[in-house]
């Protein structure tokens, strides 16, 4: 966090409007800004209209794809006398996870630069270039404003105030219908270029004008490229790095679902290499995190079923055949660290003293929910992995392979009924020897859902009816059922509450879009109208919490509140791989 915020104040005849807003402590509010606010839209860029007297002032903000460039443009849109702006940038010259305060050891110096100037606070951190499309006055006044408070942060139980420095202002008139545009940055460019870049970024953006183009929109924020091309999905905003398992649920809702198969591809490339050098036993030279779950490479295979969905299954043979067969034969030789395929042909997963599942909260360094032993999912996804390998590869010609991978498919599937199913209908969650978790949780959605399940039709539906009664919401499937014990579904507290809460009952938007695939794989066209009622809840939420996006969790209980993150990948992407399905659906 380098440039915390920029204020603009409207000079008129010598009288100064600021149209900032920042909170301090004692809930005291200075300057009021937003009583100068008359309109307010994102369609296409978030933009701010102001009206002080007979002035009126757009701003509309972008930042630069792949690049460390914000974007401001303001308008003056009409005015009846000369008007001058001036701008007073705020600097916080941190780290997110740290708030920073008045000292002596801050640097006051500044250079000039086209239309600007650039500064650095600290050692260690990148310069920041601030510059204006137009030449400017900067008037060099130094001063620390104190007591800047985050009622987010307050709300979270963090630290939440912060003092912030303002090196001075830049000033400079502005004409009637005149535009003019600011960049921050950690590189400095040329001031001429400003104008045509804002109009070509604001271009590239998809209109927010409905529920679906929100949701596009929103998937390629999650879009992440570094300097060597490689291609990533960011799990989520603000503050989820590229995370292996998120990669693989998200990415066929985030590409394919909206017909952008080379970003897959370019996905993929990236995620391959890095699994491969995991399964090597080779240092990582890729930034995912989390590569080391046992469910991951699961996941992998899963992600590449659904793209041979949309490419055609030759395409997916020659792409990506030989990284599933390599996954499956990887497993089944017992080569990953926490996964081992034992005699009665399940995968076992050692997780009572470290989250290896999705639902990875912790608290005192131990995870909130041990799920251990044999897990439901990972099995669901095991078995639904062999199936389509011993497809791949019969379509290859390699009959030998194929009749493996059958035979033990054939044996999961016995053992996961005989370990899961039990007389109420439903499945156990996890199972570590006596050990049995008789919770209801949504995990055992997943094995009505996939292509390939060792569920006959009528315990699907006995499963999808559990998850109906007890897990549904209209915000996704609760992660606990309310006749379970621990149930606690309010996301808010300290770090410590918001942790025991995280699994225990909150609702997850990604899930139901399992939950309403398996709906219609079991009842086809009669569950069209309930599904499209379910997608209500989600598209309310474009104009909730974080604009045109979805919420990482939701609260279990009415009225399902939106928390956590602002912005969740794997929620975007199922929710967008579900308008798909219903489209396929209304059509068949």
């Amino acid at each position: 966090m380098l440039l915390s915020s920029l204020d603009v104040t409207v000079i008129q005849h010598g009288a100064e409007f600021n149209l900032g807003l920042h909170k301090y402590q004692g809930n005291n509010y200075s300057p009021n800004g937003h009583k100068y606010i008359r309109e307010f839209d994102c369609d296409k860029v978030p933009t701010t209209l102001y009206r002080v007297g007979g002035v009126v002032l757009k701003k509309e903000v972008v930042f630069q794809h792949y690049e460390d460039r914000i974007l401001i443009r303001y308008t003056l849109e009409d005015a009846h006398s000369d008007t001058t702006l001036r701008f007073r940038p705020f600097l916080a010259f941190r780290s997110v996870r740290q708030f920073t305060h008045e000292n002596s050891t801050a640097s006051r110096e500044y250079n000039l630069v086209d239309n600007g100037i650039s500064t650095c606070m600290y050692a260690g951190y990148p310069n920041l270039f601030m510059q204006f499309s137009k030449k400017n006055e900067f008037v060099f006044l130094p001063d620390w404003y104190r007591g800047v408070e985050y009622p987010k942060e307050q709300e979270r139980g963090y630290a939440s105030n912060e003092d912030l420095y303002v090196p001075g202002y830049f000033e400079m008139k502005i004409k009637k219908g005149e535009s003019i545009v600011f960049a921050a940055s950690t590189s400095e460019m040329k001031t001429r270029g400003l104008k045509t870049l804002f109009e070509k970024e604001v271009e590239e953006r998809n209109p927010r004008d409905n529920f679906f183009h929100c949701l596009v929109n929103a998937a390629h924020q999650f879009h992440n490229r570094l300097k060597n091309d490689e291609r990533y999905i960011l799990a989520g905003y603000p503050w989820f790095k590229c995370r292996a398992r998120d990669t693989f649920i998200s990415l066929p809702g985030l590409t394919l679902s909206i017909e952008e198969e080379s970003y897959f591809e370019l996905v993929m490339k990236t995620a391959e290499r890095g699994l491969r050098e995991f399964m090597e036993g080779k240092p990582s030279t890729v930034k995912m995190t989390e590569i080391e779950q046992p469910d991951v490479p699961l996941w992998c295979i899963w992600a590449i079923q659904q793209y041979a969905k949309e490419a055609g299954s030759e395409r997916c043979r020659k792409l990506y055949g030989k990284l599933v067969f390599d996954i499956v034969e990887y497993i089944m030789a017992g080569k990953h660290p926490n996964l081992t395929l034992e005699e009665n042909a399940l995968l076992h997963t050692e997780g009572r003293d470290k989250a290896v599942t999705w639902m990875n909260s912790t608290a005192n360094g131990k995870p909130v929910v041990p799920r251990t032993g044999f897990i439901v999912e990972f099995n669901a996804l095991w078995y639904n992995a062999l199936k389509f390998a011993a497809a791949i590869a019969g379509d290859d010609g390699l009959s030998e392979m194929a009749v493996r991978f059958e035979e033990l498919a054939g044996r999961v599937k016995i053992s996961f009924l005989d370990t899961f199913l039990n007389e109420y209908g439903y499945l156990y969650d996890y199972v570590d020897g006596n050990m049995i978790d008789w919770s209801v949780r949504p995990n055992m959605i997943f094995p009505v859902a996939f292509d390939y399940s060792p569920l006959s039709q009528d315990q699907k539906k006995a499963v999808l009816d559990i998850c109906t009664r007890e897990l549904l919401t209209p915000k996704g499937l609760r992660s606990l059922s309310p006749k379970s014990g621990g149930y606690n579904p309010i996301y808010v507290g300290s770090q410590n509450q918001r942790d025991y809460a995280y699994h225990q009952g909150t609702a997850w938007p990604w899930l139901s879009g399992f939950y309403m695939e398996a709906c219609l794989k079991l009842y086809k066209r009669t569950r069209l109208s309930f599904i499209e009622r379910q997608m209500v809840g989600f598209e309310d939420e474009m104009s909730c919490h974080c604009l045109g996006t979805i919420s990482e969790l939701f609260d279990g209980n009415p009225p399902f509140q939106g928390r956590g993150a602002i912005s969740f990948a794997m929620n975007v992407g199922e929710i967008l791989r579900t308008l798909e399905l219903l489209e396929k659906y209304q059509y068949q």
